[in-house]
């Protein structure tokens, strides 16, 4: 932009706002760059940061997961091993 024309203070404001405008852009495109360039490396990994673990409410990260709902107990997989479902025939 070149400042010009009857009121320089305003086109120079103008001007600011302009190119802090174009900044911001480029430093949200570099950020959201370097974050997904972050979850590609973390992806798979044990642990990871936690800006990059999802973020959910606080009650339900201490939710079990599926897998964790779905264990049994040793001595619940010993019942059902040892009394399996009892099947009957309805004669007709």
């Amino acid at each position: 932009f070149a400042i010009t024309g009857l009121f320089p203070a305003a086109a120079a404001a103008a001007n600011c706002a302009a190119t802090a405008k174009i900044k911001a852009r480029d430093l949200r495109v570099i950020n959201q760059t370097q974050k997904e360039n972050l979850r590609k490396f973390y992806k798979g990994k044990k642990y990871k940061p936690l800006d990059l673990r999802p973020k959910k409410t606080r009650a339900m990260r201490r939710q079990l997961n599926k897998h964790e709902e779905n264990l049994k107990t040793k001595k619940q997989q010993r019942k059902e091993r040892q009394y399996p479902l009892q099947k009957y025939a309805v004669k007709a």
